[in-house]
C-alpha cells in the first residue's frame, strides 16, 4: 500500500510534531514527553535486542540514558529535597541498569527500568491541574 519511504516520512512527522509540541508545552507536559520518549526508546531497544540489531539497540539505550539523565538534571532539590534525592538515586540506578542491559543483552533490565519509569510517570500524570498552574506561576 505504501512505499519504502513511508517509515522515513512517519518518523519525520513524529519528530516535527514532538518538536512543535515541545515549543508550546508547559513544564509539566515537557516532563511527560521525556517519560514517553524514554519508554519508547526502551521498547525499540528491546525489539532490536530480540532481533539481534546491536547498533539500533545501543543507539536507543543510549538515548534512553540521555533522557533519564535529563530527568535527573532537572530535579528541584530546593523545594522538596527528600523526594528529589530519592528520585536522583532512582534515576542513577536506572541509568546503570540500562548500561547493564546494553552490555549483557538483558531484556529483563529493560523491563525493570520501563516499569519504574511508568510508575514515576503515573505519579506525575496524577498531579492535579490546579497544582500545575500554581507551580508554573
Amino acid at each position: 500500500m505504501y512505499g519504502p519511504g513511508m517509515n522515513r516520512g512517519v518518523n519525520q512527522y513524529r519528530q516535527s510534531g514532538a518538536l512543535a509540541e515541545a515549543q508550546v508545552a508547559d513544564p509539566y507536559r515537557l516532563i511527560q514527553m521525556l517519560f514517553e520518549g524514554a519508554l519508547e526508546r526502551i521498547a525499540v531497544a528491546k525489539g532490536a535486542m530480540q532481533q539481534g540489531n546491536v547498533a539500533l539497540k545501543g543507539e536507543k539505550i543510549g538515548k534512553a540514558i540521555d533522557i533519564v539523565e535529563s530527568l535527573r538534571a532537572v530535579l528541584d532539590h530546593k523545594h522538596n529535597g527528600e523526594l528529589a534525592g530519592n528520585l536522583d538515586s532512582l534515576y542513577e540506578y536506572m541509568s546503570r541498569r540500562l548500561l547493564e542491559a546494553n552490555a549483557k543483552n538483558d531484556p529483563v533490565a529493560l523491563d525493570e527500568v520501563a516499569k519504574l519509569l511508568r510508575e514515576i510517570k503515573a505519579g506525575w500524570d496524577d498531579i492535579p491541574s490546579e497544582q500545575r498552574v500554581a507551580r508554573a506561576s
